[in-house]
C-alpha cells in the first residue's frame, strides 16, 4: 500500500521526513530523509551585477508588442491537487505530457479542471490536498504511476523518486501544514512547507516548489527553468543563475508594467516561456 495511514493523511513516507527534520540543520546540510549524506553542491560563479537590466527589459519590451496579456488555463485550476500534480510533473519534460495527466487525473478523480474565473472556488466546492491523499491510499507508488497517472517518469535521473510518489510526498507537506486549498497558500507557514518539499529527492532545486506558488495564485514569483535562463541569457549575453534570474524577471516586469495593467512577474514568465517554447530566436 502507499499507506498514507499514520493518522488521518499521514503515512510512511513522513516518517522519513521525520528523521530529516529531528537532525536540526538546514535543509541542505541534513542527511536526506531517504538515506545518505547530502552533498554540498558547488555554486558556479555568475556576475552579481544587474547593470545589464535595461537590455533585458529592451527584450522582454520588444516581445510584448501585440502580445495578449492573458496567462494559460493552467493558471486557473480548480483545486490545490492539480497545482502539485502539475508543478511535480511538468520539470524537464515536453508539457503536451503534463496536460495528459492531469486530464487522467481529472476523470479518474471526477472533478473539474478549470475555475471559470480568477477567483477562488469557495473551499466547499474544491477538492482538497487531504482529500486527494485519501484517494491515494489503496495505491502504491508504481499502481499511481500506471492506473492514475499513466506515467512513470522520475524527478531525477540520479536518485530519483517516481513522479507519482513525489506528488504524494508533496501533498503530505502541505497536509501537514494545514494547506488544503487554493486560499490556503500564503503566510508564514509556507517557509516550513518549502524546506519539507525541497527535502523529496529530485526536488531540492525549489523549481518545482515556485511553479506550485505561481499556479496557486504567486503573481510574484518566477519559475526559472531552463526556457527562462535560456530567454535571460541570451538577452544579456551571459550567464544568469536561478536567483539571478528570479531578480532580473521581477526587475523587468515592474518597468514594463507601467502602462501595462495586469503584467507582473508571474504573467511575463508565462509569454517567454511560450516564445521559447515556440521560437529559436529572441524577439526583433
Amino acid at each position: 500500500m502507499l499507506c498514507i495511514g499514520r493518522g488521518e493523511a499521514g503515512g510512511l513516507f513522513d516518517a522519513r521526513l521525520d528523521k530529516a527534520n529531528a537532525a536540526g540543520a538546514p535543509w541542505s546540510t541534513q542527511r536526506r530523509a531517504y538515506g545518505g549524506p547530502a552533498k554540498v553542491r558547488r555554486r558556479a560563479r555568475y556576475p552579481r551585477t544587474v547593470d545589464d537590466l535595461p537590455n533585458l527589459i529592451e527584450t522582454c519590451r520588444r516581445l510584448l508588442v501585440g502580445q495578449k496579456l492573458a496567462l494559460d488555463d493552467e493558471y486557473h485550476y480548480a483545486h490545490l491537487p492539480l497545482c502539485v500534480i502539475d508543478s511535480v510533473f511538468s520539470i524537464g519534460v515536453r508539457y503536451g505530457g503534463v496536460k495528459n495527466v492531469i486530464h487522467r487525473y481529472c476523470s479518474w478523480a471526477g472533478i473539474e479542471k478549470l475555475r471559470p474565473s480568477d477567483v477562488f472556488p469557495p473551499r466547499h466546492q474544491q477538492q482538497s490536498v487531504r482529500r486527494m491523499l485519501e484517494l491515494y491510499r489503496p495505491y502504491k507508488a508504481e499502481e499511481l504511476a500506471q492506473k492514475v497517472f499513466e506515467n512513470r517518469q522520475r524527478t531525477s535521473t540520479r536518485n530519483g523518486i517516481l513522479k507519482a510518489e513525489a506528488v504524494v510526498l508533496f501533498g503530505q507537506a502541505l497536509d501537514r501544514h494545514g494547506i488544503q486549498a487554493l486560499q490556503d497558500v500564503q503566510g508564514s507557514t509556507l517557509r516550513a512547507v518549502e524546506q519539507d518539499v525541497r527535502r523529496i529527492p529530485g526536488q531540492s532545486s525549489g523549481t518545482s516548489w515556485r511553479y506550485f506558488l505561481m499556479l496557486s495564485g504567486d503573481e510574484t514569483m518566477v519559475k526559472p527553468d531552463r526556457m527562462i535562463l535560456r530567454f535571460i541569457s541570451r538577452s544579456l549575453g551571459r550567464q544568469v543563475n536561478e536567483s539571478q534570474a528570479v531578480e532580473l524577471l521581477r526587475a523587468a516586469a515592474a518597468a514594463l508594467a507601467v502602462g501595462r495593467p495586469g503584467l507582473n512577474a508571474r504573467l511575463l514568465d508565462n509569454i517567454i516561456w511560450k516564445h521559447e517554447r515556440t521560437h529559436g530566436d529572441l524577439p526583433t
